[in-house]
């Protein structure tokens, strides 16, 4: 079989791991497509593949200096942190890069001593820079889409860009590779086999034809522990890093 390109194609794998169509899995095909929404969002907010670092270059109006605040995509799922764009930094003759570079520049032609000390010269200048440019901070709201500005626009006016750093959920409809992921995958097998378990609890004991004995609430506890198991996996190895804003 093919691997799975689609939402149903997903589906359809899932169910027959859990052995569809040899057996009959007493799961609503709402059911299915509650816990397909489930296995997705969980992938897209906590997998490192569900997600793309972006660069979103915004032009600030007036709108948002008032406003204190820029709206974003709904696709997108954290904030990192703001750049300026100065197109004129460290080449204006009344920048002090400009000027320490060029008192500096004679310091490449010489040995490793002017060479040291041209590096700590930058260290100096960046370090300046951090001081007097430091990052403005800023608080992401991911359901109202906006990233506020705590300090304003640190005297940015209309017309100018900033470029915020981002994380954007990789769509899948776009993207159809996402359906194929292995750990997609395995989680959604694991919630529809709890949703079957869950809705199979109320037979438990029930002697099917065959002399078969119905343990819904066996099933439903296994699934249980295969979803902690994975969510503990994601956690572990394929969370995002702790370095970004999140809504």
């Amino acid at each position: 079989m093919a691997k799975p390109t689609t939402r149903a194609l997903l589906q359809d794998y899932c169910l027959r791991n859990l052995g569809a169509p040899v057996i009959e899995i007493n799961v609503d095909e709402d059911q299915v497509e509650d816990r397909t929404d489930d296995a997705l969002q969980f992938y897209q907010e906590y997998h490192s593949d569900g997600v793309i670092r972006e660069y979103l270059k915004h032009e600030i109006t007036a709108t948002d200096i008032t406003n204190s605040y820029i709206t974003v995509a709904d696709s997108v799922t954290n904030v990192v942190r703001m750049l300026k764009i100065n197109a004129t930094a460290g080449s204006s003759l009344f920048d002090m890069g400009y000027h320490m570079r060029m008192n500096d520049i004679f310091m490449l032609q010489g040995l490793g001593t002017q060479l040291q000390s041209y590096e700590q010269a930058q260290q100096k200048l960046s370090l300046i820079d951090h001081r007097l440019n430091s990052e403005e901070h800023i608080r992401f709201s991911r359901h109202m889409n906006r990233v506020h500005m705590d300090e304003g626009f640190g005297g940015l006016v209309a017309g100018e860009f900033i470029v915020l750093e981002v994380y954007s959920i990789i769509d899948p409809g776009t993207f159809a590779d996402v359906y194929n992921d292995l750990y997609l995958k395995k989680y959604l097998t694991a919630l529809i086999k709890r949703q079957w378990g869950s809705n199979m609890m109320k037979f438990d004991g029930f002697q099917l034809p065959g002399g078969i004995t119905m343990n819904g609430r066996q099933m439903f506890e296994d699934a249980v522990e295969e979803i902690a198991g994975l969510e503990e996996e994601c956690r572990l190895i394929w969370a995002m890093p702790d370095n970004f804003i999140m809504g």
